[in-house]
């Protein structure tokens, strides 16, 4: 991976982790100081908490990913180290997807001219439990990939022996 593209990268994560933070303090603020503008139509309040703990989820997401990335750079990322981040990555992205239902629940009732809207926003978080089954089997090559590390080693192990 070149430094180019991890510089992109990081600068990437840089900028959606502190968008993702300031989301979360104004949603918090907005709570914590009274001066929600809830006139009822909306339940707005269960729908920021949602979004703070799906922001959450999204900056675990995050770092994991920052993570693995120095883990490439440093070319160490087929080891068993790399399975913690990947399995807490797809944790994530299901907790993600478990709070996107919750927000379709929520908003569920509001759409009871248009159910249609609801048919779409439960699509979409099964699209997201789909990017958790994308990584699971990223995952299962990283697998693949570290024992081949592995046994490449016990040979030229061998080799090195033989010789």
């Amino acid at each position: 991976m070149g430094k180019l593209t991890v510089g992109a990268l990081r600068a990437v994560l840089v900028v959606v982790l502190t968008g993702t933070v300031a989301v979360q303090v104004l949603m918090l603020w907005t709570l914590i100081s009274g001066n929600d503008p809830e006139d009822g139509s909306v339940p707005l309040t269960p729908l920021r908490l949602l979004t703070v703990a799906g922001l959450a989820s999204a900056q675990v997401a995050l770092v994991c990913v920052w993570r693995l990335v120095t883990m490439v750079r440093r070319g160490t990322v087929f080891s068993s180290t790399a399975f913690r981040y990947v399995d807490v990555m797809i944790g994530a992205i299901v907790a993600a997807s478990l709070v996107w239902f919750a927000v379709t629940a929520v908003n569920a009732p509001g759409q009871r001219e248009d159910p249609g809207v609801t048919v779409i926003m439960g699509g979409i978080g099964v699209a997201v439990l789909g990017v958790a089954l994308i990584v699971l089997v990223l995952r299962m090559l990283l697998t693949q990939a570290v024992d081949r590390e592995a046994e490449a080693a016990h040979m030229r192990a061998e080799l090195d022996e033989v010789i």
